[in-house]
């Protein structure tokens, strides 16, 4: 598991779960980072008394950021490490910016590390195979502009009881895409049931979405609190989506996966009907279904032992005598 900075949001879920007196194994699971960042961040920001203040941590953690990221030059040096990272270990510019930031090591940015890879490239060189991806999909620059979605709800405006898994209705969602980027299936996830809905698009743009969403999500609208998603573009009709479902919708931080680490988790369930590299015009709706099926069937450690379409609709009962 890679090393990730963590957010504010991140610090406020540990806090949450410090006081559910979760162990620290449970917290990096739930935030999709190692055992030790959740060890090395209590270390570095507990209090005397074993308080920890989300807030004053991150204010610790900037103070740290602004003193590494004065500007650094690409010298010798910095380009001798990164080559070495990138054809011994194949490491992405990603992960060796990420191992700097952790061990304070002098390095320029990732989208500097980028540009020399692609400086290589063009004078021949080969370092931009040792990449996963090989520069394929990385036309333009990270920093390039990028289409708005406008009046976003920010994950840091949602309700901490999300976070703890306590109450029923809060769900994740995420796309998963096909080869060549052709196609795409729609994954929902209800977080304290850890029930999943899959539907095929016929196309990865917002108004399909939008429509295929609400059409999975509209009988149980009665149930629905939350809807977190990442910053894709076919998210940008949310507002149409809050509306008709009647619940809200916030986004998770750019390029912050484990933010919605249950809806991850649980496509790397899917990948193992339709891995990667699958044409999905080759998966029917009645495979996709039967997928959904199985994997709702299948016992749960974290339900101990439940399965998560028995939880899912005795919580959609209950909610239906509630009313």
């Amino acid at each position: 598991m890679g090393y990730k900075h963590l957010t504010l949001s991140q610090r406020c879920e540990i806090k949450a779960y410090l006081k559910c007196g979760k162990s620290q194994t449970f917290i990096a699971e739930q935030l999709g980072v190692a055992k030790c960042t959740i060890g090395r961040e209590l270390k570095r920001n507990q209090g005397k008394r074993g308080g920890y203040d989300p807030h004053k941590a991150q204010e610790s953690a900037d103070i740290r950021k602004e003193r590494f990221c004065k500007n650094r030059r690409f010298t010798k040096p910095v380009r001798d490490f990164v080559d070495d990272k990138l054809t011994k270990e194949q490491c992405s510019p990603e992960q060796i910016v990420g191992y700097c930031q952790k061990h304070e090591i002098p390095m320029v940015s990732i989208e500097r590390i980028y540009q020399y890879i692609r400086e290589d490239k063009k004078n021949g060189g080969t370092l931009y195979t040792h990449l996963r991806h090989q520069l394929k999909h990385r036309k333009r620059p990270v920093s390039g502009k990028k289409e708005v979605i406008k009046n976003k709800k920010s994950i840091d405006e949602r309700p901490e009881i999300v976070l703890t898994n306590e109450e029923f209705g809060h769900f994740e969602v995420d796309l998963i895409v096909g080869a060549e980027h052709k196609g795409a299936i729609v994954t929902v996830v209800e977080r304290k049931t850890k029930f999943l809905f899959m539907k095929k698009l016929r196309g990865k743009n917002a108004k399909e979405l939008s429509k295929s969403l609400i059409d999975l999500l509209l009988p149980y609208k009665g149930c629905i609190k939350t809807i977190t998603s990442d910053n894709g573009t076919e998210f940008s009709r949310h507002e149409e989506i809050s509306k008709k479902l009647e619940c809200e919708f916030y986004f998770a931080h750019p390029y912050s996966s484990w933010e919605r680490g249950l809806n991850e988790n649980t496509n790397g369930l899917i990948r193992q009907y339709i891995p990667k590299g699958t044409y999905f015009e080759k998966v029917s709706h009645e495979k996709i279904k039967e997928y959904q099926y199985k994997i709702n069937r299948r016992p749960r450690l974290t339900l101990n032992f439940e399965e998560p379409k028995n939880l899912f609709f005795k919580f959609v009962h209950n909610v239906a005598l509630a009313s």
